[in-house]
């Protein structure tokens, strides 16, 4: 007598109730039309809320704004950074005669992100405080949905992407970095924009590249490919970058190396003899003009103004304007590599994973404006601690999946390797200089990684569709409980990253660790 056969249950009752409702979705066309037009939609526009709420606030010039700010009017006037007089910041903001000179100032940060401060100026006016934050506020909008654009090519997934976008959307070193006239948050703007455009590069090129072919003219070789347009955009968006901050130029260089490898590895999988080498001295030197001459060319051209000028800081140390623009450089070459000045915020590299010193970027005290006797207002740029620390906890994890596939010779996906590119260029640089005063803030550039590396692992938490069903079921439960908390947290430190007025008791419930103060 034969066992009885158990009963399989059926095929519905083998998904969870989030497959059964993406199942049904997806099987709608015009659902599925409307889902994948939507989500990006509405992440971009809680983005947009975040960022532009009451963005004159505060009136005056916070950090550091006291500088990009003055620069940038200075550029809309004059073409190049002058020099400012006493009692700048008071005349600027109450708009009386402006001690400008037309001196040329030394300044240290290429102009493109302060030509794009100035353009919101021209439209508010230089004494109209969201004016001057429009262009951080609109691409740090823009940031997210690149954010969304990059984990959906990535992942493949509506549902990952969004969870990605919105993840950076309420962050709060990005929503404080999107609502002060820094250069940080239009840098992260560019290199989301070059990398976005690299993986398009590589979905083009890639199949290209693995194709067998048996009657190739050069099977040792391989092909050496010219027509790369996604490439040449990846370079116009990474020098752009690079012109608002030289630490675009690491991230240029960085990917550049990641173009090389991926070609490498794909001519491998085609079979081609020699594939190291033909990476990188035949197509390697091609992919170089391609993604470098662009990046140099939109560089150049952000200097137009101090170029087409005579007043500009060492304009005249040299007839040739390319080689006085050569000598302007050593001397801010210089400046970034000794900069030791002490800040009561500077926070070193080695510090920034474990967030022990967060920049306040303004203080205000109005006392009775909450209601109570002792109220305090602050923007300080930390980051969603849920977010950050679950992003750095979700990069070492993907560093673990990688060397477990080289290990055991398995492929690893792009959407493993790209977000931990992405953190080795935007943070290993800055470890090399333990000396120089840099600050936490600077990770702005960082957390779109750390989101697109904590999003890629909420993902396998949530499970594979291969996975027992009791597995995908606490998987999806515990993914959806972690990111109800994250919103939780988001909304509590909302007051600290828009500077509204609280009591004082309510702000030192804030300071979980003593640096936060």
């Amino acid at each position: 007598m034969t066992a009885p056969v158990p009963l399989l249950p059926a095929p519905e009752e083998r998904l969870t109730r989030y497959e059964r409702l993406r199942d049904r979705l997806l099987r709608d066309p015009d659902w599925a039309r409307a889902i994948r037009w939507l989500a990006p939609l509405v992440v971009t526009a809680l983005a947009a809320v975040l960022r532009l709420a009451n963005l004159a606030h505060p009136a005056q010039l916070a950090f550091d704004e006291t500088y990009y700010v003055k620069d940038a009017w200075s550029l809309w006037t004059l073409g190049y950074e002058g020099t400012w007089g006493q009692g700048a910041d008071d005349a600027f903001l109450a708009r009386q005669d402006l001690p400008l000179s037309e001196q040329g100032a030394f300044i240290v940060h290429p102009p493109l992100g302060k030509w794009l401060i100035a353009l919101g100026m021209a439209i508010g006016g230089p004494d109209n405080s969201a004016g001057w934050r429009l262009a951080t506020a609109l691409l740090g909008t823009g940031s997210v949905l690149l954010v969304y654009l990059i984990a959906r090519h990535l992942s493949g997934s509506v549902v990952v992407a969004t969870v990605a976008g919105t993840l950076l959307a309420i962050d709060g070193v990005s929503i404080v970095m999107s609502r002060i006239a820094l250069l940080d948050g239009i840098l992260t703007f560019f290199v989301l924009l070059g990398v976005l455009f690299l993986l398009h590069d590589r979905r083009r090129t890639i199949p290209q590249l693995e194709k067998r072919d048996p009657d190739a003219p050069d099977p040792f070789w391989g092909p050496v490919l010219w027509r790369r347009p996604w490439l040449v955009a990846a370079g116009l968006a990474l020098g752009a970058a690079s012109a608002v901050k030289w630490s675009g130029l690491y991230v240029l260089a960085g990917f550049g190396l990641y173009v090389v490898v991926t070609d490498a590895l794909a001519r491998r999988r085609a079979g081609v003899v020699l594939w190291p080498t033909a990476a990188a001295f035949r197509q390697g030197p091609v992919s170089f003009v391609l993604l470098v001459f662009p990046a140099l060319a939109v560089y150049l051209a952000s200097w137009t103004g101090w170029l087409v000028t005579s007043g500009g800081y060492d304009r005249q140390s040299d007839p040739n304007p390319l080689i006085a623009l050569w000598n302007y450089h050593q001397s801010m070459l210089g400046f970034h590599v000794g900069l030791t000045r002490g800040h009561p915020y500077a926070s070193p590299a080695w510090e920034w994973p474990f967030l022990l010193r967060p920049t306040a970027v303004w203080v205000g005290d109005d006392p009775g404006a909450c209601g109570t006797d002792h109220c305090i207002a602050v923007i300080s740029a930390i980051p969603n601690p849920l977010i950050w620390y679950g992003g750095v906890a979700a990069a070492v994890y993907l560093l673990y999946r990688l060397v477990r596939g080289w290990i055991r010779r398995q492929p690893v996906g792009p959407e493993f390797s790209v977000p931990l590119v992405g953190l080795a260029v935007t943070y290993l640089p800055w470890l090399m200089f333990p000396e120089r005063t840099i600050f936490q803030f600077y990770t702005v550039v960082m957390m779109p990684f750390l989101v697109l590396a904590l999003a890629m692992t909420l993902r396998v938490i949530a499970g594979a569709r291969e996975d027992p069903l009791h597995r995908r079921q606490s998987g999806e439960r515990t993914v959806l409980i972690s990111l109800g908390f994250v919103v939780l947290v988001s909304a509590f430190f909302l007051p600290l990253w828009t500077g509204m007025s609280v009591p004082y008791p309510f702000w030192l419930l804030h300071n979980w660790l003593p640096g936060w103060i």
